[in-house]
């Protein structure tokens, strides 16, 4: 079974798809994983990679690549990341929506910032992402089409989130 795991930034993706695995006794990987795996391919850090990254359509497509070819080559996969949807074949395709005071609230928590700063930090993340991924993929991260399953993590606890997306795990 694929499964991915998509949402913006404090939405709870990488929370679910870490109980996700627990509770299924599968792995997950995530487009942060493959990024650091990149890097490290490279002898770069994270931060340099990150740098070399920035203006290189380039490595966007090769991590959306990675994670295609990994979930092609796993029988049982979670796949965490903003477009994983897009480029994997997934028995499931989920989507995590979060209230945007809550997300914020969350990643300055996380981050150890104000609610104002993270609030302004993930605007400008959001807007430069969107017009990234337009861009290079013609992708509208606004459009849900795609997914078979939309939950709001700010209604729904992490433990709630996991019984949810495993009750329809049961039905497809």
């Amino acid at each position: 079974m694929i499964i991915t795991v998509g949402g913006l930034a404090g939405t709870g993706t990488t929370t679910t798809a870490e109980l996700l695995s627990e509770k299924l006794d599968i792995p997950y990987i995530s487009a942060g994983f493959v990024f650091r795996q990149m890097a490290s391919e490279r002898g770069m850090s994270v931060l340099e990679f990150s740098e070399f990254a920035e203006g290189n359509d380039d490595i966007d497509k090769e991590i959306d690549k990675r994670q295609a070819e990994l979930a092609k080559s796993a029988e049982n996969l979670i796949v965490e990341g903003r477009l994983s949807a897009y480029f994997v074949e997934a028995d499931l395709k989920l989507w995590l929506v979060t209230p945007f005071d809550v997300r914020s609230s969350r990643i300055a928590e996380r981050e150890s910032k104000s609610v104002e700063v993270a609030k302004e930090e993930i605007i400008t993340r959001e807007n430069s992402e969107a017009l990234r991924y337009m861009d290079i993929h013609n992708i509208d991260i606004k459009n849900m089409d795609i997914y078979d399953l939309i939950i709001n993590t700010g209604t729904f606890d992490p433990e709630q989130v996991s019984e949810i997306i495993l009750t329809t795990l049961k039905v497809i």
